[in-house]
């Protein structure tokens, strides 16, 4: 059950859901406009749009990357309640400087900011830890994703349709959004982290490299499984760095056409991640979870891949968005294993990584791309990110049952 166990703590979880909610929809707002936005701004074509868009997002996951284990660290020193507030007011500001960008060089400044900004995820699910126990703990991992979907629902809903009365409404729509939660978090937002459980702040163990390789310090089982877990993050990219530019690719979709699926996935989502993993987990168990959560990955990529029926995808994402069940079990399963004082620290390497796969996977997934729908390509195949991604996907099955019989074996031996 939860640590709070009152209503100030189920304050706190709702509030810590809304600040995951605006990051996600920070990110799905800029989904269906962003080929536009492009367009305009560097005047080029559909294809090399999105090597671009794959270039913006290189630069936000390497800032990510710097500052993910600065913020994770910080919060086991300071707390989670000052570094949550201080991200949120960097992301207001951040959308407000995005929202009146004139050229590109000023759109990858405020990938900087958002990047340095969006390590914001970091606090919160370490907070989430902080609060949660049990099989409780991986549900309560499920708020992050009932938090994109909802994020991503309003996020790509709302970039569809106040990107078609300006470019610039829906940033600035989201920077009050993020002022406003700052403003209603200064209220609500209780400490999670009690002072005994608090550490000193050290620069070394800030450090983006020391965060990585302090997660080498863990059993090779817990080291396998993050392996496979980066690799799953690395296989999404497929999806989240080239949707809309394969829809408007592939079946000529509309900006209104992009949204809908985005919102139909949001709402997929929410379902899940907000309420089917809380009856899946605790009843199929963390392992079960994460390998059956990957599988669905695995199918829903090869089925976009080969798809050639553009109402079809809202058919295909409904396995893939299932495959959503493996994230809050691979969290739940590591950090069980995890001290409370350096589970702020654990989660920013986590995001760190995240980072790594957001700088690697985009780049990949968009060249990828970009290769096999240029003009004058030998083979024309709009869906080759989808099938490398469910490549990966099997991958990190293979990893991850390699990882739970390896723990299993260690638990007979303690036996």
């Amino acid at each position: 059950m939860d640590k709070p166990g009152n209503q100030k703590g189920k304050a706190a979880l709702g509030f810590i859901f809304i600040t995951l909610f605006i990051d996600v929809l920070g990110l799905g707002i800029i989904i269906p406009i962003l080929p536009k936005l492009l367009e305009q701004l560097a005047h080029v074509d559909l294809s090399t749009a999105t090597q671009i868009s794959g270039y913006l997002t290189f630069t936000y996951a390497s800032m990510q990357f710097l500052f993910s284990p600065v913020l994770g660290n910080l919060s086991d020193r300071f707390g989670r309640r000052p570094v949550l507030l201080g991200s949120l007011l960097g992301f207001g500001v951040d959308y407000l400087f995005m929202a009146f960008a004139p050229t590109l060089f000023w759109l990858f400044i405020g990938r900087v900011i958002a990047g340095v900004t969006g390590a914001s995820s970091t606090t919160a699910t370490a907070y989430i830890a902080d609060v949660s126990t049990g099989n409780k703990r991986a549900a309560n991992f499920g708020l992050v994703g009932a938090a994109s979907g909802l994020g991503f629902i309003l996020g790509i809903g709302m970039g569809g349709f106040l990107g078609a009365i300006s470019v610039k409404l829906p940033f600035i729509v989201a920077a009050g959004l993020a002022l406003l939660n700052a403003l209603y978090g200064f209220f609500v937002l209780p400490e999670s982290l009690a002072p005994e459980n608090r550490r000193k702040f050290e620069w070394k163990r800030a450090n983006p490299i020391s965060a990585l390789t302090r997660l080498g310090k863990y059993d090779i089982s817990i080291s396998t499984l993050i392996t496979a877990f980066t690799i799953v993050y690395i296989g999404q990219k497929a999806v989240e760095s080239t949707l809309p530019f394969f829809l408007i690719e592939k079946y000529q979709w509309t900006l209104s056409s992009i949204s809908g699926l985005g919102i139909f996935i949001g709402i997929l989502l929410v379902g899940i991640q907000g309420g089917l993993i809380r009856i899946v987990i605790p009843k199929l168990g963390l392992e079960k979870s994460v390998i059956a959560g990957m599988a669905f990955y695995t199918i829903g990529l090869i089925f976009i891949a080969f798809n050639n029926i553009g109402w079809m995808m809202y058919v295909y994402m409904i396995p893939y968005c299932l495959g959503g069940i493996s994230g809050p079990a691979l969290q739940g399963f590591i950090t069980e294993k995890i001290a409370p004082n350096e589970q702020g620290e654990l989660q920013g390497a986590l995001t760190s990584l995240v980072s790594v796969t957001t700088i690697v996977g985009p780049l990949l997934m968009t060249s990828l791309f970009h290769h096999f729908t240029m003009k004058g390509t030998a083979v024309y195949f709009p869906g080759a990110p989808y099938l490398m991604g469910a490549v990966l996907m099997l991958l990190s099955i293979l990893l991850a049952i390699r990882s739970f019989r390896k723990a299993s074996a260690v638990e007979l031996k303690k036996a």
